[in-house]
Order: structure tokens, then sequence, then C-alpha cells
């Protein structure tokens, strides 16, 4: 219901604004609604504050960016349908999310040990394959304007992850990504699928086990609060990508598009540079907690769990694409 009335609010929305002349952008702010599903303090929401910032700044108060975090509007089942019906005009959903809206390839990110290094992961999203997988939103009603980086994750249980045999039978809480599915079958855990904001109740309340997650989204979100165990395996990335509703971004004045592209630019340079910073930092106040003991794996271990996750790069190539994991895999080798 809440859903439906926003969208019959944004169709109002947009009848009215159809029925401006350019005239009006002179006389009213245009409004960009940014909803994202984390806390304002994580790297993706302090990023969305800045780009709020220069945005304003850069068009001198002719466009006005209206942030709500932490699934105020929309969960994450809900905010890509919001964008493609215009109730939103900007979300910075994880890559995971696109794999169930068709555009499959992007769920190569969710492979695990797939970035051996940040540097490599940079290379891809800022390169030709980063342009090209953000091209294929188009045909979907959106259009891709940069990644944003969150980090590599780590797990949490009631026991300790040391081994992958410790994950047998364990209701472990993934993104709605086939890929992740596989991973935590690969290790013999039980994969359940929930929305970020129902994280904590679920592990308050024992639906699930244990979680996947950046450091960052783990403590925002007091995840750590209801888990005895972190361990830092770094098996899988999350990231974003900042979108916009592709109708709406084409319709807009081009010198005010060309200045929001700026911002963006700089937003995605800062919210790059926080990223690491704010992880190792909420992994030491997890540790300063006491109650939550984290785990560093050794080499032997580490080694085991990729020989573990590894074979589920093949088992996905047909859905992902082989030449898409190929080229991936290559650039990690240069």
């Amino acid at each position: 219901m809440k859903l439906r009335l926003a969208l019959a609010a944004a169709v109002v929305a947009v009848a009215f604004s159809a029925a401006l002349s350019g005239h009006a952008y002179a006389q009213a702010p245009i409004v960009i609604k940014f909803s994202h599903v984390v806390a304002r303090d994580t790297p993706k929401g302090q990023a969305a504050e800045r780009f709020k910032l220069l945005a304003e700044q850069a068009t001198k108060g002719r466009v006005k960016v209206e942030v709500y975090p932490n699934s105020q509007l929309y969960k994450d089942k809900e905010e890509l349908e919001a964008l493609q019906l215009g109730a939103v005009q900007m979300l910075a959903p994880s890559l995971a999310k696109f794999g169930p809206l068709g555009v499959k390839e992007f769920e190569a990110f969710d492979l695990p040990y797939i970035f051996p290094s940040k540097a490599m992961l940079n290379s891809v999203t800022e390169g030709p394959i980063g342009r090209s997988l953000l091209k294929k939103l188009e045909s979907k009603g959106i259009t891709g304007l940069a990644f944003w980086d969150n980090g590599f994750k780590v797990m949490s249980a009631n026991k300790p992850l040391r081994k992958p045999a410790d994950f047998k039978d364990l209701r472990m809480r993934i993104q709605s990504s086939k890929v992740l599915d596989a991973q935590m079958r690969a290790l013999g855990a039980n994969p359940q699928v929930l929305a970020f904001s129902d994280v904590y109740q679920a592990l308050q309340s024992g639906v699930v086990e244990g979680t996947e997650n950046t450091p960052s989204n783990m403590y925002t979100q007091k995840m750590h609060e209801m888990q005895k165990y972190v361990t830092v395996s770094n098996h899988g990335y999350l990231g974003y990508a900042v979108i916009v509703n592709k109708k709406f971004w084409d319709g807009l004045p081009t010198e005010i598009r060309r200045a929001l592209d700026n911002a963006m630019q700089e937003a995605t340079a800062y919210e790059k540079a926080i990223a690491q910073r704010d992880n190792d930092a909420a992994l030491e106040a997890i540790r300063k907690t006491g109650k939550t003991q984290v785990i560093t794996l050794t080499p032997q271990e580490q080694a085991e769990w990729r020989a573990a996750m590894v074979p589920v790069q093949r088992a996905m190539e047909s859905r992902i694409g082989k030449d898409l994991i190929a080229s991936m895999n290559k650039q990690a080798a240069k």
C-alpha cells in the first residue's frame, strides 16, 4: 500500500511537471529524491549527503536533493521499481540488486574471491568493463552514473567460523543473489534471503544465525550485538551503482545535467576515500565492545575458504557470462 500510494503521487507529479514549460525550472527547484537503505553514517550515507551539498552548490539552488536513508521510503525489493516508475529519481543499490532486474552480469561482483585487491577492483569499475555494465541498465529505464565502494565483506555468527565445515547447516542471511546463494551452499550453509532492514531483528529472533556484510554496515546497524564472532574473511565485495531514472535524467537541461555529473564525480572520489577508513574504524569499534570476538584467518584457513568457494565462478558462467568472468580474471592477473 505504501508503495502504491507513493507511485500514485509520482504519476501526478510527472503529469504536473509535463505541463510546465522550461521557464518553470527557473521558478522552482528541480527535486531529486535520493533513497537508500543504509544508515547516514555509512560510506554510502555520507557520500549521498556530500552529493546533495555539491549538487545544490553547483546548480546554485536550481536543484534540491532530498536524501532518505535507512529504508525510510523503500526497502530493497521496492526501491528499483519505485525508481523505474518515477517515485524517486536516484538510488545507490548494491550491485546484487540488478540480477533480479534482468541484468545478471552485475552478479559477477558477488563472485567470491574475484577481486584480489582494491586496485584491481577499481580497474574494473572505472574501466571499459564498468562502463559497459552501466550501459546495460539503459534498456531498463535506468542511467548509471557511478560505482561507489563499500569494501570487502566479513562473516559473522554465534560460533567461530574458521573453516568451511563450520558453516554446515547454518542459516545465513544473504541479499537476493543466485551467486551468493551458491556461495553459501558451497560452504554447506543454508542461505536465507532477507531485506537489509530486517537483518537485525532476524538475528535477534534466531530466524537467521549469521550473515555477511562489510564492517561499517554491520556496526551501524548493530548486527554485531547479536553475533558473538566476526571473521575477517574478505571473501566477497560489496559495492553500489548510483543510478537515476533515465527519462528524468534525459529531460534535465544540459547545463544542469553537466553540473550534476561533476558533483557526482566529486562525491564518488570522496566516497571511495572514506570507505576503507570507515570499515577499519567499524571493525575496531566492534572489537572494542568486548562482546564480539574478531577472528583473523591464518593463510592456511584462508586457502581452505578459497578452495571451497572458487568453484562458484565456474558454476555461474552460464548465468553471468563466461567471457565476462574471464575478462575480470584477466584484469586481476595484470
